[in-house]
């Protein structure tokens, strides 16, 4: 495994940029030079790596620290069945363990090998994953849509409601304002209009999307795969620091390499819509989380720490993801944009124009989240 730093790009200058210029569809070419540096900077590390690292001076280490203790509360929790919205494809609350099961490694993949294990079997069928997720939705849904469980109301768990929406809804709206910027600093480094991306990403299907995955029954199964090789089928995904390491990247060259989040920063990932969109000039980042030697040590110490008076362990060590999935709107077109350079008519062909909420239907039926009967494409 080799070592990779992923550039670090500070968005305050972009942020104070975005306050003071307003709504101004604004092009690269009218950029000050620092500003035009910087959005160049994040496009081509999301060509390269599928992933940048953002410093935003409006992120509260506070802030995120209440969201993984709630979720890491909530996870722990016996009961969540009542959570679970099967029938919404679990785009809105819990879903179980062993529901998820990612798409096989694509035959023509040669790079570092993952952890997860290639299927044997012909066709090739993939284990479920062992973790838990839950969604809750952020920012505002289409008064009326062609995919209603994409934009469905949020589940709140009866247990936590007194908190719930607070907690969720602050570390989420927060999430989504550095995702925002981000997308316009990508398209101005592509040489599009700031508006690009943003301006179809208004409605969407955005969502907070922590998993939960418990390392303490795991301490003597180094390396158990949580979430197998996969990409994310979103636009662009958003991580705040999670409570314990275990997240693997592949750079476009295919060389993995562990993903590191420093303090006041966030990790940026090039999800599936946005390849769409450029043609295939940034693609889908791969990755895959296991629970690794040092998230199980971390597992290790707080069993060791985490006792009452009688000896009895309070609760389990989760691995809480702090993610955010930024969607393009469900009812929007998909296809390389007009004005890109470098996509080519072959681009085109590959990405044919798709509503986002059908691509991201037949995503979910291929990891098994979806039925088949729900999944039939409503436009060309």
């Amino acid at each position: 495994m080799v070592q990779v730093e992923l550039p670090v790009v500070d968005i305050s200058s972009y942020r104070c940029y975005h306050n003071e210029t307003g709504s101004a569809n604004s092009s690269n070419a009218s950029l000050p030079v620092d500003i035009e540096r910087e959005c160049f900077c994040i496009a081509q590390a999301l060509a390269r790596y599928g992933a940048v690292v953002i410093r935003d001076t409006t992120v509260s280490a506070e802030e995120n620290n209440a969201f993984i203790e709630l979720m890491a509360s909530y996870f722990a929790h016996p009961d969540k069945a009542e959570d679970a919205r099967p029938q919404l494809n679990y785009q809105v609350g819990w879903t179980p363990a062993f529901t998820e099961r990612p798409r096989p490694i694509p035959a023509d993949f040669h790079g570092d090998a993952p952890v997860t294990p290639r299927p044997q079997s012909v066709p090739p069928i993939t284990s479920q994953d062992p973790k838990e997720r839950f969604l809750w939705r952020i920012g505002p849904r289409p008064a009326t849509s062609r995919f209603p469980e994409q934009n469905a109301p949020p589940v709140v768990p009866r247990r936590f409601a007194e908190r719930w929406s607070q907690i969720m809804d602050r570390w989420g709206h927060r999430l989504l304002d550095a995702i925002q910027l981000v997308a316009e600093m990508v398209a101005l480094g592509l040489g599009l209009g700031r508006d690009a991306f943003t301006s179809r990403m208004k409605d969407g299907p955005h969502l907070l999307a922590p998993t939960g995955s418990n390392l303490s029954g795991l301490l003597d199964r180094p390396n158990t795969v949580l979430a197998g090789f996969h990409y994310d089928l979103c636009f662009l995904t958003i991580h705040g620091k999670s409570n314990a390491p275990g997240l693997y990247l592949w750079t476009r060259e295919g060389s993995r390499f562990p993903a590191k989040v420093p303090p006041g920063c966030l990790l940026v990932q090039a999800g599936l819509e946005l390849e769409w969109l450029t043609g295939g000039l940034i693609q889908r980042g791969y990755h895959e989380v296991v629970a690794d030697e040092a998230a199980l040590a971390l597992a290790k110490a707080h069993m060791e720490q985490q006792h009452d008076a009688t000896g009895k362990q309070r609760r389990p060590f989760w691995r809480i993801s702090s993610t955010l999935f930024a969607h393009i709107a469900s009812d929007q077109v998909l296809e390389p944009l007009a004005g890109l350079a470098g996509v080519t008519d072959s681009s085109r062909v590959k990405y044919p124009p798709i509503l986002a909420g059908d691509l991201v239907r037949r995503e979910l039926m291929a990891i098994s989240l979806c039925p088949s009967a729900t999944a039939t494409d409503t436009a060309s």
